[in-house]
């Protein structure tokens, strides 16, 4: 009998509904949180011809370990841990699962604007401790104010209709935006920083924007104004952001996403009450873990077989 040919997913798991695409392939799962060299040692030890990239860093390291590797397909829609010039130039297919994960994500980076503006998690505690805050509790009223979205994908163009229904005046940026959804306004970057109420990042991380959010941007931001950031935590300067919360330039944020992931402990993040942390998983859902999943496999099948275009 043939040897099947080796698919390495670099994670714990697979949507069923996934592994039931690849039936025709041997899938070995990497584990829970791979580190690069783990990777590379398993793409020595069976060569294989796909990955599907669920946590870690896909190197060229990784790329020269499997010499019949020919498509690297994400379990999601951010390719900035895969080194895409190394695989440009070793002709391995890059390809992600977009929008798999656009409704999970978008839901989330409301939650997290919703519970700066409302401060739900302190009033939680609050309330666990035996408080009764009603007479001293203040909230930012969203509706009437601006939501400056960046970057119009398809998680932003999500994030910005809700907006539009939650009655708020929706700004947006993007540069290769060709159309918005009703009720959005295109604008130029420092004018969304400058006017908006509330920032929500929505955009990919790039060598041109890592770092965008940092002490000169951010002092540009209205005070008393609110930032979420679901997307990648390259984009923002922590230790400018930290400075900005402290000194009360910003009155809250909203993290999902980190210049170092995990978050290190210790952190300066941990200690500012006006900060909401999660750990990554605004496009956790079982909606989306079955969409992404589906995604990367038949991504993969694209490049194998031929049977559909690459997302």
């Amino acid at each position: 009998m043939t040897k099947k040919q080796v698919i390495i997913v670099t994670g714990a798991d697979l949507a069923p509904e996934a592994l039931a695409l690849l039936g025709d392939y041997e899938i070995v799962f990497a584990g829970k949180t791979p580190q690069t060299a783990d990777i590379a040692a398993l793409a020595k030890e069976h060569n294989p011809v796909g990955i599907i990239v669920r946590y870690g860093s896909l190197t060229a390291e990784v790329m020269d370990a499997a010499p019949a590797l020919k498509v690297i397909s994400k379990h999601g829609t951010g390719t900035d841990t895969i080194d895409k010039s190394a695989a440009q130039a070793r002709g391995i297919k890059v390809a992600a699962a977009a929008g798999a994960n656009a409704a999970a994500v978008a839901e989330h980076a409301w939650a997290l604007i919703l519970a700066c503006a409302k401060a739900v998690p302190h009033l939680n505690d609050r309330m666990r401790q035996g408080h009764w805050d009603k007479a001293t509790y203040r909230a930012v009223e969203l509706n009437g104010c601006t939501l400056g979205i960046v970057g119009l994908g398809e998680i932003g163009r999500r994030a910005a209709v809700i907006g539009v229904a939650m009655g708020m005046h929706v700004t947006a940026f993007d540069p290769y935006a060709t159309t918005v959804p009703e009720g959005v306004t295109l604008v130029d970057l420092p004018r969304l920083f400058r006017e908006s109420d509330v920032v929500s990042l929505h955009c990919p991380l790039t060598e041109e924007n890592r770092g965008m959010l940092n002490r000169e941007t951010l002092a540009t931001f209205k005070d008393g104004a609110i930032l979420v950031n679901t997307a990648r935590g390259g984009l923002i300067d922590e230790p400018a952001l930290a400075e900005a919360l402290q000194s009360g330039k910003l009155y809250a944020a909203g993290l999902d996403s980190f210049a170092v992931e995990p978050m290190p402990v210790p952190h300066p993040f941990r200690d500012i009450p006006s900060l909401i942390l999660s750990p990554h998983i605004g496009g956790v859902s079982n909606a989306a873990y079955v969409n992404m999943g589906v995604g990367a496999a038949k991504n993969v099948l694209a490049v194998l077989q031929g049977v559909a275009t690459p997302a």
